[in-house]
């Protein structure tokens, strides 16, 4: 009977932990959800953490776990605020980009600073496709961990602007507007068109909208279309 109590106690302590938590990630917004610096990835496992003791201890008080969670959550929603309002303070909270190189030179105080040694340079650079430190401009080491970085004028991929060639802006952003035989028609909204311009588009390339799989409309205007029987076609 004991063990039938706590396993129940679990089940709930674990379903208001969770509902707590969700409403918590979103309250703090996509900002601590993509762990953007140090400070909302400590922020994200010390949540993660309470909510698992508050789950799984049944000698934990319930309800102090859920305010060690709620508070937590409004402490972080604060600092984030401080930081949107003060220069000074998002600096101080978040940290600031520092240049590691610099017109080609590798600056070894900054380095120093970040406690960063050359293999930890090398290896940021591996992880850009760079394997030589004598292509790079300019490297920015970001505050969330991550290198920036600005090849050599010489290093730089070609651009169709390099190469004098005509550039069309993009008339939509690619987007679905059919799938599994059904119409997104949110997308076709967002994208300003109508489920009878759809209609006309499938019907002037003899598709039947019941025949289509799925559709894609692309950034030009044009339809990529798959139909059930996996013909592929490209209007």
């Amino acid at each position: 009977m004991i063990e039938e109590l706590n396993v129940v106690e679990i089940l709930l302590r674990t379903t208001f932990s969770f509902i707590v938590l969700l409403l918590m990630a979103r309250l703090m917004g996509r900002k601590q959800l993509s762990q953007l610096t140090f400070f909302n990835y400590i922020t994200g496992i010390t949540l993660g953490s309470i909510a698992a003791e508050i789950a799984s201890k049944t000698h934990t008080v319930f309800l102090n776990g859920l305010t060690s969670i709620i508070w937590w959550s409004l402490l972080t929603i604060l600092i984030s605020y401080i930081g949107m309002k003060s220069a000074r303070a998002r600096v101080l909270l978040d940290g600031e980009p520092v240049v590691v190189i610099k017109e080609g030179k590798i600056l070894e105080n900054e380095l120093r600073k970040l406690h960063l040694n050359m293999d930890d340079l090398s290896m940021l650079l591996r992880e850009k496709d760079v394997f030589s430190t004598q292509e790079v401009e300019f490297a920015v080491f970001e505050p969330h961990g991550e290198l920036s970085i600005m090849l050599k004028e010489e290093k730089q991929p070609v651009t169709r602007q390099d190469q004098k060639l005509f550039t069309v802006k993009p008339k939509f952003i690619p987007m679905e507007v059919v799938v599994d035989g059904k119409v997104v028609q949110k997308n076709l909204q967002e994208a300003g068109l109508s489920l009878d311009w759809l209609r006309n588009q499938l019907t002037a390339s003899n598709i039947d909208l019941s025949d289509v799989f799925y559709i894609e409309l692309q950034k030009d205007g044009s339809l990529y279309i798959d139909l059930r029987n996996d013909n592929l076609r490209n209007n």
